[in-house]
């Protein structure tokens, strides 16, 4: 039985093959010359050539028909885990004549899903076909296949055939960013380094929610508690302060130890976590980086999104270690926690091997002890140990 499928898929790969209805005609061809040659009837072998000739038709036309047919793929735009990938593809036709009964198959990879398929009845003359349909998606990552199928029975269904084409597609799916309305990790990170002071020792004197970057013109919709009415006095007009939160001139970087050994489930939680840490950071306006040991620093919101869709646990590690800026630290491995810079932060995801009564930390370094069985939100909400 194997044989005969590994056959079939390569005649209908490289020539074509036969169909059902094709292998009971053939049959009855086979059977109506045999009595010919039995019987010497004239009318017998008349039967079986006409048949063997509409043999011969339907398994010249099949792949004819799809010589000039061509797949483009459009760009695949990125999602969140947990949406659906819209996919897009024109089958062209560049022939002077109708393709009709044609099936479309676009070979997925099996992690994403099984290859989808779609029946066209009919591309007219020199015009294309768009297929959009919608995959689910359930996990991050970076997804890539490069072919669709194209196949026919046309136009006596008695052979099939497939052919091929190159349409390589790129899909990139997010992890999901939690939407943190506090976390201590963070905010506790800026409030020592507000009070930690300047490079003369002088306290750094904070404006409502950061020190004041410049001063421009007020805009209909703006805070009047950030009006600057000094300013606005001396100028005739009012002015507004742009703020921004105090890291002492450092950056802060979200790190997590991609290169070290995971748990699945805890690693997936991590990636969320980095994602969800670095964009409550983006929005009180401080300076954060990310760090993956393949990537090393990165910063902006979309290639910051790329690199953890694209981070897996145990990737090689071709940047050197972490700057000397604060971190904080995701990591399931404790023993790593001794060596990170000053004013940095930890999360680190339980090992069940390793009760945490055996895990010992510096208290110079607060950080967040984690359980993979817990709502993640709620454990980035809490406060530090």
């Amino acid at each position: 039985m194997e044989i005969i499928k590994r056959l079939t898929n390569w005649l209908e790969t490289r020539a074509c093959a036969p169909a059902y209805s094709g292998w009971v005609l053939i049959g009855i061809a086979i059977c109506f010359f045999g009595a010919g040659i039995n019987t010497m009837a004239g009318w017998l072998y008349v039967i079986s050539s006409v048949s063997f000739a509409l043999l011969s038709i339907a398994a010249v036309l099949p792949p004819r028909s799809l010589v000039r047919l061509n797949v483009m793929r459009l760009p695949i735009e990125p999602v969140t885990a947990g949406e659906d990938l819209t996919v897009e593809l024109d089958i062209v036709n560049q022939t002077n004549r109708p393709v009709t009964l044609l099936q479309v198959q676009d070979m997925l990879p099996f992690i994403l899903g099984k290859p989808l398929q779609k029946a066209i009845e009919t591309i007219p003359t020199n015009r294309n076909y768009r297929w959009v349909y919608h995959q689910p998606t359930q996990r991050r990552g970076v997804y890539r296949w490069h072919t669709v199928e194209l196949g026919t029975g046309a136009p006596l269904g008695l052979f099939w055939c497939r052919r091929l084409r190159d349409a390589a597609a790129k899909a990139i799916v997010y992890p999901t960013v939690l939407p943190l309305t506090t976390c201590p990790l963070i905010d506790e990170m800026g409030e020592e380094d507000s009070k930690r002071g300047d490079l003369n020792g002088r306290p750094l004197q904070t404006a409502t929610q950061g020190l004041t970057r410049s001063l421009r013109p007020y805009r209909i919709g703006d805070p009047i508690r950030l009006i600057h009415w000094r300013t606005s006095a001396r100028y005739g007009e009012l002015r507004l302060r742009e703020l921004e939160m105090v890291t002492s001139g450092q950056e802060m970087i979200v790190a997590i130890d991609s290169a070290g050994k995971w748990d699945e489930e805890c690693f997936e939680q991590a990636v969320i976590a980095a994602a969800s840490l670095y964009f409550y950071a983006h929005r009180k306006q401080m300076q954060v980086q990310l760090w993956t040991a393949l990537t090393g620093l990165v910063k902006g919101q979309r290639l910051v999104l790329e690199t953890l869709a694209a981070t897996i646990a145990g990737e090689d590690t071709s940047s050197a270690y972490p700057p000397s800026y604060p971190l904080i630290w995701l990591t399931q491995n404790p023993l790593t926690l001794s060596s990170l810079p000053s004013g940095s932060r930890w999360l680190l995801w339980q090992n069940i091997s390793l009760p945490q009564e055996q895990i010992v930390v510096n208290k110079d370094y607060p950080g967040i002890f984690l359980d993979s069985q817990q709502p993640l939100l709620a454990q980035l909400q809490k406060s530090t140990i």
